[in-house]
């Protein structure tokens, strides 16, 4: 097979020499080129038509954000982002998921050498992944934010896809609460289901694949877009209609019920799946707390997690949706729900919210089509 060919793009020479090591050691991949600045890369991108591109979020002359608007507006290619860990670099990475970029990998702020080097395998997965994604062309603008309880265009042109409500969904969400898991590409799947969603929604729990760091700014981002109100997930802090809860990056989280109510469980257990947070330990608690009171979704992700226990939570008694391959940016784990006969439906990411809806209208009871 044709290795992966890989453009790295950063303005330090040591992390370019960095990547480009950890690059060529692997046995399906080649760094072909490595760029000081989004200039010189551009003129790489046209001679050497990489396969992957890594790319700095800030850098000289042009900074990533630019330069990663122009390229998927111009030339749709995969790109992961190489992001500083710290509150505006996770911000700046959120923007960039948005805008097209199919994954991120946070160096350290000290210690880049060896930081980097013991990123290594994560850093050749996601180049892999990215190689194997289905990149879409973006648009230049992005999603602009909303005061609760407006409705943001990005939202008005979301709602246009959800059928005329039934009954109020007030008097059901309550008791009912969306379980959603996903990893690759997964921060804009999410957005999209979340979104349309009114603001007196069932609870919705959350377990996004995402390195500590970056899950506040993405709830945050998600809180602006929403009518619902989105958060990082607290430890023992109840789960209530109208909120979405977000699994803290690094930590594990569950639901669990306390009383009447169902509360959150968040963890420093042990990576499951080698993912923490982990779509497993959430899925798992669902069909064991919530039963029949669970909606799960699983969207798009590479990998496995999850799959087997949203199966459990479909012979508990929930309804399960699945984000179809056309739509994903990764179908692995869908594909890998689907296979465990964990699904009631498969759907474009454009058609969940309102299926979603729909459902909750008409009260929840299940309806097998697949």
């Amino acid at each position: 097979m044709a290795k992966i060919r890989v453009v790295v793009v950063d303005d330090s020479a040591l992390v370019r020499s960095l990547l480009t090591e950890i690059i060529n050691q692997q046995p399906d991949m080649t760094c072909v080129g490595a760029a000081n600045d989004p200039l010189v890369a551009r003129e790489m991108i046209r001679e050497l038509n990489p396969d992957v591109i890594t790319l700095d979020v800030e850098m000289p002359r042009m900074d990533g954000l630019d330069f990663l608007s122009r390229l998927m507006r111009l030339r749709p290619m995969p790109v992961v982002m190489v992001s500083t860990l710290t509150e505006k670099g996770a911000e700046i990475t959120m923007r960039a998921l948005e805008m097209g970029a199919i994954d991120f990998v946070a160096k350290p702020r000290i210690g880049v050498s060896s930081g980097l080097k013991e990123l290594s395998t994560e850093i050749v997965d996601k180049i892999r992944t990215a190689a194997s994604a289905h990149v879409k062309r973006h648009a230049s603008e992005l999603p602009v934010g909303i005061s609760k309880p407006a409705v943001s265009s990005v939202a008005a042109a979301s709602v246009a896809h959800v059928p005329a409500q039934r009954a109020p969904l007030g008097r059901i969400s309550t008791e009912k609460v969306i379980c959603i898991g996903a990893s690759t590409g997964g921060t804009e799947a999410i957005r999209e289901v979340l979104v349309p969603l009114p603001a007196d929604s069932p609870a919705i729990v959350i377990t996004q694949h995402m390195p500590p760091g970056f899950t506040t700014s993405f709830a945050a981002r998600l809180d602006s877009l929403c009518r619902i109100s989105v958060k990082e997930a607290s430890h023992g802090e109840r789960i209530l209609p109208g909120h979405a809860y977000i699994a803290p990056g690094g930590k594990q989280f569950r639901i669990d019920r306390s009383g009447s109510n169902y509360v959150a469980v968040v963890e420093d257990t042990e990576p499951v799946n080698r993912h923490k947070p982990s779509v497993e330990v959430l899925f798992k608690s669902a069909a064991k707390v919530l039963g029949p009171n669970a909606y799960g979704i699983m969207l798009t992700g590479m990998g496995g997690d999850g799959a087997l226990a949203m199966k459990e939570m479909r012979d508990a008694g929930s309804y399960n949706i699945c984000q179809d391959e056309a739509s994903c940016v990764v179908f692995g784990m869908p594909r890998m729900a689907i296979q465990a006969g964990a699904a009631n439906e498969v759907l474009p990411l454009k058609q969940i919210a309102s299926a979603l809806l729909e459902r909750l209208a008409l009260g929840g009871g299940v309806r097998h089509r697949i």
